[in-house]
């Protein structure tokens, strides 16, 4: 059987001290906006659903799901975004090694972003 604790229950075995909690993530602050928006995208995925299922004309599906895709692009825009912002300015400012190794992570995702 496993367990699982908080990382406040948490104590580390060399100084018997509770983990400190993880800083919050770059997109922290506009949390709440990222959500409604996930939550809009995910309400016109279901639209997409429900216009494949009724028959409706092709082109009308595509149109959503462009949208959709636009939608989401917009979203990943604005994690990089902060990611840039907070994540990589942070690395960079504790050393230049963690700086680099954030960098390398930013263009890896933009890759993948270019890609799709």
């Amino acid at each position: 059987m496993t367990t699982h604790t908080s990382a406040v229950e948490h104590q580390d075995a060399t100084t018997d001290q509770p983990e400190a909690p993880q800083p919050p993530h770059g997109y922290d602050a506009d949390k709440a906006a990222y959500l409604k928006r996930l939550r809009r995208i995910e309400g016109q995925i279901r639209g997409v659903e429900r216009m494949v299922d009724t028959d409706v004309y092709c082109i009308d599906v595509l149109t959503q799901i462009s949208a959709a895709t636009k939608a989401l692009q917009a979203v990943a825009m604005g994690l990089l975004e902060d990611h840039l912002e907070h994540c990589v300015v942070d690395a960079a400012r504790s050393s230049p090694e963690e700086g680099q190794a954030k960098v390398a992570e930013a263009s890896a995702a933009i890759a993948r972003l270019v890609r799709s």
